[in-house]
């Protein structure tokens, strides 16, 4: 029983740790355009064959 002393705060730490990276993502945009990198994939506007310079 003694155990949960330590579980608990450390459970909530982490939790809150999660949180606060969510928001940090959620602040520098990282969820901005979720449907434009499946639209780029999914486009044939690009070559089979890399530039060369």
């Amino acid at each position: 029983m003694n155990v949960l002393v330590y579980l608990i705060p450390a459970s909530l730490l982490l939790g809150g740790l999660g949180l606060a990276a969510f928001y940090w993502a959620l602040k520098h945009g990282q969820f901005d355009d979720p449907d434009g990198d499946s639209q780029r994939f999914l486009s044939r506007d690009y070559d089979d064959k890399p530039k060369e310079d």
